[in-house]
């Protein structure tokens, strides 16, 4: 049975191998841990999912509980994928983030997951990396 908690005291070894275990690990520096560290202390809205003891899934993101809700992150062990638990992860951010409109942007790989869970595409969303200049 799958269990739901809210919060990032996680343990942080935990969490890197849960994302290594989903897959998003590969887009994710789960080598570097003091900067894991930092996302996941820095999230003010997590959501995970628990199969007994061991994490199978999470749900890291940033909110301001009124407009806008980034879901940055959205990871499910591949043993415990298509079992709903990252639907029922996003249904429970959005219903922990107030008002909240949900933004994410889609790892390649689960781009035609997001339509079938009911979100919809954006046209106009644009990044920047961190080691880019803006203009």
């Amino acid at each position: 049975m799958i269990t739901y908690r809210i919060g990032n005291e996680l343990d942080l070894d935990a969490v890197i191998e849960l994302y290594r275990a989903s897959t998003l690990g590969e887009r994710r520096p789960v080598d570097d841990r003091e900067r894991m560290g930092q996302m996941l202390r820095n999230a003010n809205l997590v959501v995970t999912a628990w199969d007994g003891e061991q994490l199978v899934g999470i749900a890291r993101s940033v909110t301001d509980f009124s407009y806008a809700t980034y879901l940055s992150d959205l990871a499910v062990r591949l043993s415990h994928q298509k079992q709903g638990i990252g639907r029922e992860l996003i249904r429970r951010t959005q219903a922990e983030g107030g008002r909240a409109n949900l933004i994410l942007l889609s790892a390649p790989k689960a781009v035609e997951y997001y339509p079938r869970v009911g979100m919809k595409p954006h046209p106009s969303a644009w990044t920047l990396a961190s080691d880019e200049k803006l203009r």
